[in-house]
């Protein structure tokens, strides 16, 4: 199996993505969604309302109507509350409650590094969802990763490299989970650095 991944600074991109992954035949199993919501913007407000306020980390393991159906809520440090879904949410989210070694940084970037995502994508990953974005990833068959990793392309996601060198021109040298949370304020200045299409 090949872990394919993207970035996206909208929901609604994300979730478009997940869809699009799942009508091309990709198992919602396979699947994950982890999406900032820490600003209360209105796409990642109304995916955690679907979420339920009592959604625990069981629903993170996808449900029956598709990826988005087993939407939970969790908190990773550095990054805050996220909305989030899928087998790469859960991994998350045994090591921030202290079930895998590594702590609470090593969750989403241990999780992705685990699964084949090289480390500097990694922070690149925890780093945009810290700072409001969405991160999809998706577990196919090697002769399925060109495809998978098409269909995330054509769904305005975000370039890693082209994102590492933005936020290292700010002095960022990669995630640190011991930072406190983006506020809604900076998450909002982050959005506007980059107008989503």
């Amino acid at each position: 199996m090949k872990t394919v991944t993207g970035l996206f600074d909208s929901y609604d991109a994300a979730s478009a993505a997940v869809s699009a992954l799942e009508g091309a035949g990709i198992p919602a199993d396979d699947i994950s969604i982890v999406s900032n919501s820490g600003d209360d913007r209105d796409d990642t407000s109304n995916a955690a309302e679907g979420a339920g306020a009592g959604a625990g980390l069981g629903a993170l393991a996808g449900g029956t109507g598709g990826l988005l159906a087993g939407l939970g809520m969790l908190t990773i440090p550095g990054v805050g509350p996220v909305v989030a879904a899928g087998w790469l949410a859960a991994t998350a989210a045994g090591a921030v409650a202290g079930a895998v070694a590594g702590g609470a940084a090593g969750g989403l970037i241990g999780a992705l590094t685990d699964s084949g995502v090289p480390e500097a994508d990694a922070h690149v990953y925890a780093e945009g969802v810290r700072r409001g974005g969405t991160l999809v990833t998706a577990r196919v068959d090697e002769f399925r990763a060109e495809e998978a990793q098409r269909i995330l392309e054509e769904s305005n996601w975000i370039d890693p490299a082209a994102r590492r060198r933005d936020y290292e021109a700010d002095g960022w040298t990669g995630f640190d989970a011991t930072l406190n949370p983006y506020t809604r304020d900076e998450i909002a200045r982050e959005r506007n650095r980059y107008p989503m299409a």
